[in-house]
């Protein structure tokens, strides 16, 4: 079973720049779309952005233009580049992995941004933006 752990979380003032890693174990990356979901105090959990098992990469609006999401290497093969942090944007980001999914249908859809869709996800880290 895919097993999957956030780091990379902290304190950022308004403006700055912040990356968060996915580390996957215990099964093929490569097997599971990877998705950045992050769910602020009193707010449904909401997908960020994600990478397709092709390596095609989404971004939602509400953060495209400041987050981009890429692989890294085997060990962490999701990270999540924020920049131009913004008050807004605290909230504990988690990683999850989704093994049934599609690119094509995913993409042109919100199945990719439902927490629903996923099988496994992480504790989380919390990502904190001052202003």
């Amino acid at each position: 079973q895919v097993r999957l752990l956030e780091s990379g979380g902290g304190s950022a003032q308004a403006g700055e720049s912040l990356n968060v890693s996915c580390r996957v174990s215990g099964d093929t990356y490569t097997a599971y779309c990877l998705t950045w979901f992050r769910q602020a105090a009193g707010k449904e959990r909401e997908g960020v952005a994600g990478i397709f098992k092709d390596g095609g990469t989404i971004v939602a609006d509400f953060v495209k233009g400041r987050f981009t999401v890429s692989r890294g290497d085997a060990d962490n093969p999701l990270i999540l580049h924020m920049s131009s942090l913004q008050a807004e944007d605290t909230a504990v980001y988690y990683c999850a992995a989704a093994l049934y999914c599609s690119h094509d249908r995913w993409s042109t859809g919100s199945l990719w941004s439902r927490a629903q869709s996923y099988d496994f996800w992480g504790q989380g880290t919390q990502v904190t933006v001052s202003s």
